[in-house]
């Protein structure tokens, strides 16, 4: 055997475990959700039919770990998540818990997928994803974990809010941090948000529906660390954002890779720099950022609808589709941002970012500062 046909045989056999690992995964993960969902099944009928209150679910909690030495995962609290889990979900899962088979219907290879998901729902999350949702979203519902269902169900109220975040956390990987970056953002909200000209400059229906989903409206950039003095240098807040690009990336969405920063293009003989470069897979298309550390200003789009010429001329490949351009600022007043899309042929959008050490400004006069609430703890 040469060396190079062991060297395939060892990469195909990781690739092997690496899947075989996976599946298992999913299969535990799949069990268990149906458990804790039966558990909390239990315990709400208990509460309903036998007045069951805290404490009483805090000696169940007790008692169990007694009957199971080393059992984890069945705290008071998280019996309490579990009935919650169960609450949120059964007005929309048809599960027969008498069966001896746990949730058999809940099951992404069952042929009854379909019926898994009672009708009345199953018409509203529809019209949220695709028309053959319900297999779909089983498996992404069984495929994320109970830490992330109890985030979503915690943080949001609406239906399509909660498949909207279970899906993507599902498809996209997120784990339990990510997700709870996303929710912060608000980012089901802020979906379609951003100020743009996407109705002028995409003509293809679908790829302007892919491009309002792809960009929010504001973004959290809580990685950021800027003092206040160093608040308005934009050199330094573009090398925060590329020393924590997977962050930023994070932040954006899974479909983005990132070219570089201070990107050279050259018009005319003379250089350009674009602060920051990405494509975006989904879109098939460059997407460039300009970074402002203040208010939005109509001159900025001048700049950013020369960039994505350039881009669209020297850069991109035939088969990819036109370049696009976000302008990432502090501050932006919409109405202007809107008279300041007229009458430019590129696609573009403004949106806005915060950090999370930045004081809210109605707050900064009714809380001390950093440094003065430092100096009170030192008394």
């Amino acid at each position: 055997m040469t060396q190079e046909n062991y060297i395939q045989t060892v990469k195909n056999l990781k690739e092997e475990i690496l899947k075989s690992r996976y599946s298992i995964a999913k299969v535990a993960n799949r069990e268990l959700l149906l458990l804790y969902y039966k558990v909390g099944n239990i315990i709400s009928e208990k509460v309903a039919s036998e007045k069951w209150g805290s404490k009483t679910i805090q000696k169940l909690s007790v008692d169990l770990q007694n009957e199971l030495n080393g059992l984890r995962g069945f705290s008071y609290p998280n019996l309490k998540r579990m009935r919650q889990f169960h609450e949120e979900w059964q007005p929309y899962f048809n599960v027969d818990f008498t069966s001896t088979e746990i949730g058999s219907t809940l099951s992404s290879q069952s042929e009854n997928d379909k019926n898994a998901i009672s009708q009345s729902v199953s018409d509203q999350l529809q019209n949220t994803i695709r028309p053959t949702l319900s297999s779909q979203f089983i498996n992404s519902f069984i495929s994320i974990g109970f830490a992330s269902h109890i985030e979503i169900i915690t943080k949001t109220k609406n239906i399509d809010a909660r498949v909207f975040y279970i899906t993507k956390s599902a498809n996209e990987f997120w784990s339990v941090r990510t997700l709870k970056q996303h929710l912060i953002n608000k980012l089901f909200e802020k979906q379609g948000a951003l100020p743009n000209n996407f109705e002028q400059t995409i003509i293809n229906p679908k790829d302007r529906k892919k491009a309002l989903r792809n960009f929010s409206d504001h973004y959290l950039l809580d990685f950021i660390r800027i003092s206040d003095e160093d608040d308005e240098d934009e050199k330094l807040l573009e090398n925060e954002i590329v020393k924590n690009i997977k962050k930023f990336i994070v932040s954006l969405g899974n479909d983005f890779a990132f070219i570089g920063n201070q990107f050279r293009i050259i018009v005319a003989e003379k250089e350009y720099f674009i602060d920051l470069l990405f494509f975006n897979r989904k879109l098939q298309s460059l997407v460039a950022f300009e970074l402002k550390t203040g208010e939005f200003k109509p001159e900025y789009l001048g700049k950013m609808n020369f960039y994505l010429s350039a881009l669209d001329e020297y850069i991109k490949n035939e088969h990819e589709n036109s370049s696009i351009g976000i302008i990432l600022c502090k501050e932006k007043n919409n109405k202007i941002v809107e008279f300041s899309f007229r009458d430019f042929n590129k696609a573009m959008g403004v949106a806005t970012y915060n950090t999370s050490r930045k004081l809210p400004k109605k707050y900064k006069n009714i809380l001390p500062d950093a440094e003065t609430l430092k100096k009170l703890m030192d008394y």
